[in-house]
């Protein structure tokens, strides 16, 4: 064989050795490739529960990955490290609160963590309820911003956001159900609720509230009122009116949950000598609205407020099974309360 056939025939033997080692690595690859599909999208278990799983901030995928592993959310970690990276979410891991389960694959374990669907904890504040007793209710709520909330509620640039005089946000953080990050802070939950109330209270309503010749502010103090002392929704407008008819004739408002408010400590056995004690919220002492607000009213009490019936009352008392008689007169209101609260037939 001559030289030249000598070469030809070696690289020969080269290219079919490199076409071989390329099909070789071709089909390692592919094998790699549909196992590494596989792993992505193959549960780490379908007999496990779903979890909680904190998502701590400052950790890098390896981290990550290692915590998901030890808290059986994933199999093999460092496929779930490649997995990130090849999809160039590794930077994009979002810390928080998640409810995971092992029934989700590594992809949608990933999504999740890159897109920080963290899990939401639902808070309800219900109408009528007062700062105190939201915030009593936000600090047991176990959220991240628990602790400061009574502090943020106090600070001035909340009032100034809502162009207030003072710095009470007293019936301004509106009742509603609220969905929170377990890491909201205090001052997120803040803007939340006040941020819901402007948006409740609407240019409109407030160009309502300068046609009654009205502040903002004063619909909201008479709305609070109408809130404390309605038993049953569909009297809001008839307590409003009542409330109404009695401010334009300058009459005082006798109403009993403004002095509660204005009692501190208040052991719930309202005396005739507290409705005789001036405090600037008892309104059988002073004319007109208290100060500000005494509890944070509802859409309807806001709206009852802003549209009371057209009615003549200027008196109500309640009959005790969350309802009221509504007088126009103050002896037929005496005859209503002997009736009602006294439990006689006749007014001698």
């Amino acid at each position: 064989m001559g030289e030249k056939a000598a070469k030809r025939s070696k690289l020969k033997a080269i290219l079919a050795t490199a076409v071989v080692l390329a099909a070789l690595a071709g089909g390692i690859l592919w094998w790699g490739w549909t196992e590494f599909k596989h792993y992505a999208r193959q549960p780490a278990s379908l007999k496990e529960a779903p979890r909680v799983f904190i998502l701590r901030s400052g950790l890098g995928v390896k981290a990550i990955a290692r915590d998901l592993h030890r808290a059986g959310l994933i199999q093999e970690p460092f496929k779930f490290q490649l997995l990130a990276r090849m999809q160039k979410m590794d930077r994009k891991l979002q810390a928080g609160e998640y409810l995971l389960s092992p029934h989700q694959s590594p992809d949608e374990i990933l999504a999740a963590l890159a897109d920080g669907r963290v899990r939401l904890h639902k808070l309800t504040f219900p109408e009528g309820y007062t700062l105190a007793q939201i915030t009593r209710l936000a600090a047991a709520s176990g959220l991240a911003g628990a602790a400061g909330f009574a502090r943020e509620v106090n600070l001035p640039r909340y009032a100034r956001q809502l162009g207030l005089d003072g710095n009470s946000l007293e019936g301004y953080l509106f009742p509603d159900t609220y969905l929170f990050p377990r890491q909201a802070s205090a001052a997120e939950m803040v803007r939340t609720m006040t941020a819901r109330f402007q948006e409740v209270f609407s240019p409109a309503w407030r160009q309502r509230a300068a046609e009654l010749g009205f502040t903002a502010h004063e619909i909201v103090t008479l709305a609070s009122i109408i809130e404390k002392e309605t038993g049953q929704a569909r009297e809001r407008p008839l307590i409003a009116a009542v409330f109404h008819n009695r401010l334009k004739k300058k009459m005082r408002l006798e109403s009993d949950p403004t002095v509660i408010y204005g009692i501190k400590n208040f052991n719930g056995n309202l005396t005739r000598r507290d409705l005789r004690t001036p405090t600037p919220y008892n309104t059988y002492t002073i004319a007109g609205l208290p100060p500000g607000p005494i509890a944070s009213p509802g859409r309807a009490a806001l709206k009852a407020a802003l549209y009371p019936a057209e009615a003549p009352y200027l008196y109500f008392v309640s009959k005790k099974d969350g309802s009221h008689q509504f007088s126009t007169n103050y002896k037929d209101h005496l005859r209503a309360v002997r009736k009602y609260q006294l439990g006689k037939k006749k007014v001698n």
